[in-house]
């Protein structure tokens, strides 16, 4: 579970009786047919079992390229983007071995076998285990049947650590390895069909974000807010409402929000976070607003964070090293007197984006990698000034042969922020 769905599972599971509430409010506020919402989504090409079937065939070539026999991915992203099957993790070993060859073996218990084989879109054979069996076992014999003991296996890193561990007790001379040049191989470089998908879902959001921030009104809750964006980017046509994660005032000095309750009151800095899913992709998108009018320093603070925005833009292209990005961004903050290390901007300026919120790269000091074309990163600097206020502005962007193109237009000013 990475830090955001962890975030965001704390924030739902802490507020249960806020959100019950607000959705029996905003529900009347949000009436999708008085406001005339429109679905965004005609005409959308999603992904398919030919694209799923192309991806299999560049892992191939990298684990050819890489001197790998075979990786094993377990339930989550990867499985969905490789197979298209979307299974839960649980202790039950569910996944695949996708082999050098282009051959796909799936494995999952015995019970749920013809689940399992419901949802293959890809050929390939399933071997099953009963509750008594070692699936352990299992991966390590469909392994070796066709490689031998000491072939070598890319495990995907998201594996979780008791199933690497029990494959590899049942493979001691194989050589086990990182599967993640081949996993982020795939994945990281998005085609025109992705990114053409992340680009509506980003059109979603921020429409959801105007949506919202017009239902804006005093007393108003964090939570009430949350829930208007989410059901505003259900009616525009998201497949996953997603995270909203609304804060204001000093709480927007918390980059994730703050379990305090909060009611809006004039003068209130206003920050939401967060992005549907279309067709699984991510967007994500941050603005910061005022409700009512600003003051000097709230608006300084925020032309400081364009200006960073900005300038992290002009450093985009293909060739430049990542860390590049976070280092323009802190020399923005830093020449303004908040600090060039993590005094007053606490996080990197970004991170890599597509069916995942955060994936590879991340824009951050220590990551050399340089950029190439097809990849998708966050643009996300903020200044946070804890007891009175924060101020982040995140768009999306990937990067093209002469530059980059961003998903989705800055935010024109901290009174108009869409």
């Amino acid at each position: 579970m990475n830090r955001r769905k962890f975030i965001e599972n704390s924030a739902l599971a802490g507020s249960g009786l806020a959100i019950m509430g607000a959705s029996s409010c905003t529900t009347e506020n949000l009436d999708a047919n008085k406001m005339n919402i429109q679905p965004f989504t005609a005409g959308i090409d999603f992904i398919n079992a030919e694209d799923r079937t192309q991806r299999v065939e560049k892992a191939s070539l990298l684990m050819q390229q890489n001197g790998i026999d075979a990786i094993f991915i377990e339930s989550g992203t990867s499985l969905d983007y490789f197979t298209g099957i979307k299974w839960w993790p649980s202790e039950r070993l569910t996944g695949v071995l996708i082999f050098s060859d282009g051959v796909l073996q799936y494995v999952g218990p015995t019970f749920e076998k013809e689940r399992l084989e419901e949802m293959i879109s890809l050929d390939g054979e399933v071997a099953s285990w009963d509750e008594h069996e070692s699936p352990y076992e299992l991966v390590a014999k469909l392994f070796k049947s066709k490689h031998g003991a000491t072939g070598t296996l890319g495990m995907e890193e998201n594996v979780r650590f008791f199933q690497s561990d029990g494959i590899s007790s049942y493979l001691t001379q194989a050589t086990i390895i990182n599967a993640k040049p081949i996993t982020a191989g795939c994945r990281m470089i998005k085609t025109p069909k992705e990114l053409a998908l992340m680009k509506k879902a980003n059109a979603i959001t921020l429409e959801a974000y105007r949506i919202g921030f017009s239902q804006m009104k005093e007393g108003i809750s964090q939570y009430d807010l949350s829930a208007i964006v989410a059901e505003a980017s259900t009616a525009l046509g998201a497949t996953e409402a997603g995270w909203a994660g609304a804060m204001f005032g000093e709480y927007t000095a918390f980059p994730h929000g703050s379990k305090t309750a909060q009611q809006l009151k004039e003068g209130d800095l206003v920050l939401i976070d967060g992005g549907c899913k279309l067709g699984g992709y991510q967007a994500d998108i941050t603005r910061t607003t005022i409700f009512g009018k600003p003051t000097q320093r709230q608006r300084d603070i925020w032309d400081i964070v364009k200006e960073a925005q900005t300038a992290v833009y002009e450093q985009a292209k293909a060739g430049v090293p990542c860390e590049q990005l976070d280092a323009t961004a802190r020399a923005v903050v830093n020449k303004h007197g908040f600090g060039y290390g993590y005094e007053n901007f606490f996080h990197r300026v970004g991170h890599g984006i597509g069916m995942d919120f955060h994936e590879w790269e991340y824009l951050v000091k220590g990551n050399s990698t340089p950029m190439q074309p097809g990849m998708c990163f966050s643009n996300e600097p903020g200044i946070y000034i804890y007891g009175e206020f924060g101020v982040r502005l995140e768009d999306c962007f990937y990067i093209t042969e002469n530059g980059y193109e961003a998903f989705t237009p800055q935010s024109p000013s901290i009174a108009n922020p869409i």
